[in-house]
């Protein structure tokens, strides 16, 4: 999870790597959001995309939505990280829609603010962008979590370009993590989820998003940040040992070389050759799980 550990390493990181003083750093952030351009999909469908607006029974969430143009296609719910929906996020929805999903990226900050509610190029680093998110992250625990994943659900389900006969997906980044984890332990439409640096996966907090494997009927893949595992190496041999308990189908790796954040585009600390990896292992398992 994003916190002043992490801000601690990624600076060190940056600063052996460049030199960059915390000001550059969100600069560099925005010079990476502009000029990353994803490797292409092969095949890639046309596809539809718009921006609408969900009611809640907190209030109206704003989202982001993209499809293949025609057909019917899996539902993906894309939980994004603590810096919100932004265009890296909407960049990877397309990216995911070419390859065949109607894909949902809310807002998680809609209670507070319409995206994005930073500016592009902002970074966690920047002390000011961290207590801007870090205040609406505190407005959402795992009671909104489940309630907004159960209407975004419900959502993608009515669709035209939702293939209700399927299973759907759900994929999440830092505190997206444990909503993947909660959307898939409270949603019987979810045949599979992903997370990415994911935070806060197994606590000892009584609503531990890892209390709710017992209710999971999903093939998981959970993708770890390398200095995520080395500040709590026994996250991973938790989630193994629950995950194996109830017979789930469960990928766990350490990606060796990342720091937390490493997968999203305009990340300061994006990793493009561990993210691929990790993306081509979330399609993998989509293909083989949203039947």
């Amino acid at each position: 999870m994003c916190n002043e550990r992490t801000v601690k390493e990624n600076e060190e990181f940056l600063s052996a790597k460049s030199d960059l003083s915390r000001r550059q750093l969100g600069k560099a952030a925005a010079g990476v959001g502009l000029a990353m351009m994803l490797p292409p999909v092969a095949n890639a469908q046309d596809i539809t995309e718009s921006y609408i607006d969900i009611t809640t029974p907190d209030g109206v969430a704003d989202a982001f939505f993209v499809r293949p143009s025609t057909g019917e296609h899996p539902a993906v719910l894309i939980w994004t990280d603590i810096l919100g929906l932004r265009p890296s996020f909407e960049m990877m929805a397309r990216r995911l829609a070419q390859s065949g999903y109607s894909v949902l990226v809310p807002n998680p900050f809609y209670r507070s603010a319409r995206a994005p509610v930073v500016d592009e190029g902002a970074s966690f680093q920047d002390p000011v962008v961290r207590e801007t998110v870090m205040a609406m992250r505190s407005e959402l625990n795992a009671q909104t979590d489940i309630s907004d994943a159960a209407v975004f659900v419900e959502f993608l389900d009515a669709q035209p370009s939702v293939d209700s006969s399927r299973k759907m997906g759900t994929t999440g980044y830092c505190m997206g993590g444990p909503m993947v984890m909660r959307t898939v332990g409270t949603s019987s439409r979810m045949g599979a989820g992903g997370t990415f640096h994911g935070g806060g996966l197994a606590t000892d907090a009584p609503d531990s998003p890892h209390l709710l494997i017992p209710q999971m009927d999903a093939s998981m893949l959970i993708c770890v940040a390398g200095n995520d595992d080395e500040n709590d190496p026994e996250v991973k041999n938790i989630l193994r040992e629950a995950f194996a308990a109830e017979d789930i189908s469960a990928e766990i790796e350490v990606y060796a070389g990342t720091l937390h954040g490493w997968c999203p585009p305009d990340s300061a600390v994006y990793h493009e050759a561990q993210a691929e990896r990790a993306w081509s292992r979330l399609l993998n398992l989509f293909e083989n799980a949203l039947a």
